[in-house]
């Protein structure tokens, strides 16, 4: 291989190797051969198709990982694409379950087929991509044992209850992290992409595989999960859902392909569990984000300050907990970073990124509406900021903010009843309620109030947590503050991005109900994107301060608060001193139930039978099923799919019709438990006496009542 050209193979050689591809996959699903049909085709259907349609585009002058990334990201938006298109066709001529395997077979190949067969007729030398040194790229092998060790301890944990594997996991990250800062000989530095999405998968899968069932982690997942299910069952998507089951927020999620066709793709194509779907191949595809910020900011930082920021990023919490319960958030953020990559690169020629911010602009867009409008924002605030300094761009153009203007306009007025643009009026509606309350600090929010800390710290152990985290943050200011005072720095277009996000994060704190519209939690999880590297930048400009500006000590001092910062993250420090812990992965055996069922939605075997049970028995025409709030979003809507007018949610105040259903999972009937949103009640606070229905179901942890006529 030669460093500057990189690895060639003819384009016969390349046409025969797919074609062999395809037919092993073929074989897989015919006969349905376990394990080689998931992961062959999960291999074929992420990588495949985008790395045909990059060389169509002759864009094959990037580097071995960015041809990946590139490829991955144009592979799920075919995927998408063609099943939309499929879907829509089928429908037109009547023809139901346009998603079932055997259209889908045909329709998903034949564009990728053709595609090859383009590329044979030009008789041209396939570019893999060089690696960017020219070198072995395998690291240390102690990073190849993270994913291992992270799934062995998940599975002592849901066996066995032991967390002791999982917490050396955590040792073992943060050791390895240290060594490899610091050793260019024990990693070295074109091993670092490696290194993160090893370590990157290890994280997401202590949280992801904990419990065999869908863990929500407070987020959307059980909408998803449910729209996932009926698009499944169905084998077609429906761009209105029926009224039954239909809502505006539904409908708005309903919009976004990343819970709908692209899973089912997946499903039929794979015959992947549901649940491992999302638990597994969900994070492997999320796993490819800090992969494409690494690549996106080592352009900006030196590579080892790249690796920095990248475990800061991964190191906050929301990445390994919150974004496992959205799924559609983590398809989003694939493009989100390949949209900032695309548009940033300076290398790639104008026709092949005119067509990759299009098809990448699609997939966010349908993928989720929030991470589609925060977009718009930046690269509209960027381009207005190039222009009040009369400073032309060639990266940020009129023409690509219009289109993706376009794209996110049509789709969202035009599917589902223009639901996602009613949602987003209805957020800027929330905001504008809440300007009232500009002096009230309860307006912006308990996230907000949490990070000012302006609410009460528990223990010891929580006041340091927040000093690390607020050091952190600091490291972003005197970064933000180093930049704005460097005009050389802003002339760089992802600089004024890192602006634009710190300028977006006061506004966050500032502007009342701002932060509530998505989650203050999520909010700094995406601003990360833009402000990871300025920790690394406000670290260099104290050691510049102090007269310390070696490497090796912005390194040390980097260390020295991210490695802590990291462990108090994932709850170890909180485990291991025996302090309240959020971790279900380290510390669910010891939880408070009314955060491990109720807000986090974990749920054991006694509620979910209960809720397939009465799935299978009841008859919900004419009568209601009542349960508390979050039993009807943890429990029926995943593993019941029960979701409809008929649920009404059991309160202090709630009078039950005749005649009607009363769930109560392991929440209420172990732990004598009614939440509903704040407030939390015990069955003797009910106006209603359970003992006065009659039982149909029970089994030990989860009760089904019928009320009388």
């Amino acid at each position: 291989m030669n460093s500057e050209t990189g690895s060639k193979y003819k384009s016969k050689t390349f046409f025969f190797s797919v074609l062999i591809l395809f037919f092993a996959l073929n074989i897989a699903i015919f006969f349905d051969i376990p394990i080689v049909r998931q992961m062959l085709g999960f291999v074929y259907l992420t990588f495949v198709p985008g790395f045909v349609f990059l060389n169509l585009l002759n864009a094959n002058h990037f580097n071995r990982l960015e041809t990946i990334l590139l490829s991955s990201g144009l592979s799920v938006a075919y995927l998408m694409i063609a099943g939309l298109f499929v879907n829509e066709m089928f429908s037109i001529f009547g023809i139901s379950q346009p998603l079932s395997l055997m259209p889908l077979m045909v329709f998903l190949n034949i564009p990728v087929l053709i595609g090859c067969i383009l590329i044979y007729k030009k008789d041209e030398f396939i570019k893999i991509g060089e690696s960017s040194e020219g070198k072995s790229i395998i690291p240390n092998l102690l990073f190849f044992s993270l994913p291992i060790i992270s799934i062995l301890g998940t599975t002592a944990v849901n066996v066995q209850g032991d967390n002791s594997i999982l917490l050396f996991l955590m040792l073992l990250i943060s050791a390895l992290v240290i060594l490899s800062v610091f050793s260019e000989r024990f990693l070295p530095s074109n091993s670092y992409p490696i290194a993160l999405f090893l370590i990157s998968i290890s994280i997401l899968f202590h949280s992801s595989l904990i419990s065999s069932y869908i863990v929500p982690f407070g987020s959307d997942i059980p909408a998803e999960y449910l729209l996932f299910q009926n698009t499944l069952t169905n084998s077609q998507w429906a761009s209105v859902l029926p009224t039954s089951i239909g809502s505006t927020m539904l409908n708005t999620y309903n919009n976004m392909l990343s819970v709908t066709i692209l899973p089912t793709v997946y499903a039929n194509l794979l015959n992947i569990d549901s649940f491992m779907l999302f638990k597994v191949l969900y994070p492997l595809i999320f796993s490819m984000v800090p992969l494409i910020l690494y690549q996106l900011w080592q352009e900006y930082v030196d590579k080892k300050y790249a690796f920095i920021a990248t475990f800061l990023f991964m190191a906050q919490m929301t990445f390994y907990t919150e974004m496992l319960g959205l799924a559609r958030q983590m398809i989003a953020e694939l493009f989100f970073a390949l949209l900032l990559f695309i548009v940033l690169n300076k290398k790639i020629r104008p026709i092949s990124k005119t067509v990759c911010f299009i098809i990448f602009s699609f997939g966010l867009v349908a993928s989720h509406y929030s991470l589609a409008v925060l977009f718009f924002f930046f690269i509209s605030a960027a381009l207005c900021f190039f222009a009040l300094i009369k400073r032309p761009n060639t990266n940020i153009t009129v023409s690509l903010v219009v289109i993706f203007f376009i794209i996110m306009f049509t789709w969202y007025i035009y599917t589902s009843g223009s639901a996602s643009f009613i949602t987003l009026l209805n957020k800027a509606d929330f905001v504008s309620s809440k300007l009232g309350g500009f002096f009230n600090l309860a307006s912006r929010g308990t996230g907000v109030l949490t990070g000012l800390g302006l609410t009460e710290s528990p223990s010891i152990w929580n006041t340091i947590s927040r000093n690390v985290a607020y050091i952190v943050q600091a490291f972003i200011v005197v970064g933000f503050l180093g930049l704005v005072t460097k005009i050389e720095k802003i002339k760089s277009e992802f600089f004024v991005f890192s602006i634009i996000g710190t300028t977006f994060l006061a506004a966050l704190i500032i502007v009342p109900g701002l932060a509530d519209t998505l989650n203050m939690t999520r909010f700094y999880h995406i601003l990360l994107f833009f402000l990871a590297p300025l920790c690394v930048i406000g670290a260099i400009y104290i050691m510049k301060i102090l007269k310390q500006e070696k490497q090796i000590a912005v390194c040390a001092l980097l260390v020295i608060v991210l490695v802590p910062y990291f462990l108090f993250q994932t709850n170890f420090v909180y485990e291991v001193t025996g302090n309240d812990s959020w971790s279900i992965p380290l510390s669910g055996y010891r939880m408070d139930p009314l955060r491990l069922y109720g807000n986090y939605g974990y749920a054991d075997e006694y509620s979910i039978y209960g809720s397939q049970w009465l799935a299978n028995n009841a008859n919900f025409t004419d009568t209601y099923l009542y349960a508390d709030k979050r039993t009807q979003t943890n429990i029926l809507t995943i593993h019941g799919l029960l979701y409809g007018s008929y649920n009404v949610p059991l309160t202090n105040t709630t009078t039950l019709a005749g005649n009607s259903y009363v769930y109560l999972s392991t929440l209420n009937v172990v732990y004598d438990l009614f939440p509903y949103d704040y407030d939390v009640w015990n069955s003797s606070q009910l106006n209603y006496n359970f003992t006065d229905m009659n039982l149909i179901y029970s089994n030990g942890g989860s009760l089904v009542y019928k009320t009388l006529p």
